[in-house]
C-alpha cells in the first residue's frame, strides 16, 4: 500500500483565500508535556503525562500580506482564524482525500525577510494557537481546546472524565459549548436562608429547614 501524499492545499485566513500567494505552512506539531518519574521498585523511568507543549504554526507567503500584517498585535488568544485545506491522493488508487485544518490562535512574530531589488521575496508569519481541529475526508479525528481543556482525538474525549470532575463541563467537540454556567453542579447553605444551590441550567433555591 502507498501513503496518499499532498499534491496541493490553499489557506484560509478569516475565510479570505491566500491561494498562490501562501507558499509553504508548517503545520503545529503535537507534543505531549511529559515529566521523567522513576519510583521505589521501580527498573526505570517513566513519562507522566502533564497535558501538551504549545501549540505553534509558521506560513510562508510569497510577499506582501496586508491582510496578515494588520492582525498583528491581536488582543485575544484566539482572535485570528486560519484554515488549511490540502488534497492528498493515493498514486495507488487514484482517490484524493481532503484533509482540513481549523485553527485559532494570534501571530507572534513576523519576519520580512531580506530586501534587495532583483532577489525573491519572502514573509515567514509565526503564530500560537489555542485551539486546533483536524479534519479529514468530513470525519473529525482531532480537537484541541487549550482554554477549555477539551482533547479529542478518533472520537475520544481524552479528557471528558477530568473536566467532569473539576465542572468544565461546558466544552464540548467540534467547538460547541455551554452556557456561563454550564455543567457547573454543587451549591452552598446558608445559616437563615437556605441553600444555593448550582446545577447545569443555572441557579436553584431549596430551603434547609
Amino acid at each position: 500500500m502507498l501513503p496518499s501524499k499532498l499534491k496541493n492545499f490553499n489557506l484560509f485566513n478569516d475565510a479570505q483565500s491566500y491561494l498562490g500567494v501562501c507558499s509553504a505552512l508548517t503545520p503545529p506539531k503535537i507534543a505531549v508535556k511529559g515529566e521523567a518519574y522513576r519510583g521505589a521498585g521501580g527498573l526505570g523511568e517513566v513519562d507522566y503525562d502533564l497535558g501538551l507543549e504549545k501549540l505553534e504554526m509558521e506560513a510562508t507567503y510569497g510577499g506582501l500580506v496586508v491582510g496578515v500584517m494588520r492582525q498583528m498585535g491581536m488582543v485575544r488568544v484566539d482572535g485570528v482564524q486560519l484554515r488549511f485545506v490540502g488534497a492528498y491522493q493515493s498514486d495507488q488508487t487514484g482517490g484524493v482525500t481532503a484533509a482540513e485544518m481549523l485553527v485559532r490562535g494570534r501571530h507572534m512574530e513576523m519576519d520580512t525577510g531580506n530586501v534587495k531589488a532583483g532577489d525573491d521575496t519572502e514573509w515567514k508569519v509565526k503564530s500560537t494557537l489555542s485551539y486546533l481541529k483536524w479534519t479529514v475526508a468530513g470525519t473529525v479525528e482531532m480537537e484541541i481546546d487549550m482554554l477549555t481543556g477539551l482533547y479529542v482525538v478518533g472520537g475520544v474525549d481524552r479528557t471528558a472524565e477530568i473536566r467532569e470532575i473539576i465542572g468544565a463541563t461546558g466544552a464540548t467537540p467540534s467547538g460547541g459549548s455551554g452556557g456561563l454556567l454550564g455543567g457547573v453542579s454543587g451549591g452552598v447553605s446558608i445559616p437563615g436562608l437556605g441553600r444555593i444551590g448550582v446545577g447545569g441550567n443555572g441557579f436553584g433555591f431549596t430551603i434547609d429547614i
